[in-house]
């Protein structure tokens, strides 16, 4: 697999660290990867390869700008950064300007994300974010600020575990009400009896009931995935 590439950028004040895997001929698009709440994780960086491989420039970004500890662990470290979501927001849109820094001017951006990323990549569209596609796995789907009505310029696909304790069906309504309100063009692909997590293999070792690894829904949402970047893609194209 393609190897990663380290890149420093900065949020205002805190220095962060990307991690950027090019494939090996001229990209297809660039795309971005939210990890999940334990920030950049080997499953995280075995999927920036599997971009790479597929002809995408994939750049890994970092949520916290410091490592997941014992005395900072990742909950706490998140609910600081999505406690204000002007914060999170521009965390997320530095990531986006440093990928468009490492590709061409014209090459279309897509966002994909796992978890806590799969929520900001849907936080960066609601944002107005000139980006073609966002992607989430098994992420939350609520937020601080609802998008408002003609600010989504991506494609959205949300692939989600239907028994997923931590985005329970209400939460999905609201998420679907949120964008018939806000004219979002979005699909979403729901996995019976599926859980948290279901696209990471090491989900069932952390002994977590809300979490486990679902290889159909894997395989299936990573197809829909290519699926929907094709699409967008071509009709990027005939434009």
């Amino acid at each position: 697999m393609p190897g990663l590439e380290r890149i420093d950028y900065r949020d205002g004040d805190v220095a962060l660290t990307g991690w950027l895997a090019r494939p090996a001929g001229p990209p297809r698009a660039a795309v971005l990867v939210f990890p999940t709440i334990a920030n950049v994780t080997p499953h995280i960086e075995k999927r920036a390869r599997m971009l790479a491989e597929a002809g995408y420039l994939a750049l890994i970004a970092d949520f916290y700008g410091q490592p997941v500890t014992e005395s900072a662990p990742a909950r706490v470290l998140a609910d600081q950064l999505r406690g204000d979501v002007g914060l999170y927001r521009a965390r997320l849109t530095a990531a986006l300007s440093v990928l468009r820094g490492q590709a061409d001017s014209q090459l279309p951006i897509a966002v994909i994300g796992f978890c806590m990323g799969g929520q900001a990549a849907l936080e960066l569209a609601r944002s107005g974010a000139d980006i073609v596609a966002a992607v989430s796995f098994h992420g939350l789907l609520d937020t601080r600020a609802p998008a408002q009505p003609g600010a989504i310029q991506a494609r959205l696909l949300i692939c989600h575990g239907d028994a997923d304790p931590m985005v329970p069906r209400e939460q999905v309504r609201a998420f679907q009400e949120e964008m018939d309100h806000a004219g979002g063009n979005w699909h979403l692909h729901a996995y019976s009896g599926v859980k948290h997590g279901f696209t990471d293999i090491g989900s069932d070792a952390r002994g977590m009931p809300a979490i486990a690894y679902d290889a159909s829904a894997n395989r299936q949402s990573w197809a829909a995935m290519h699926q929907l970047l094709d699409e967008v893609l071509a009709c990027t194209k005939l434009r």
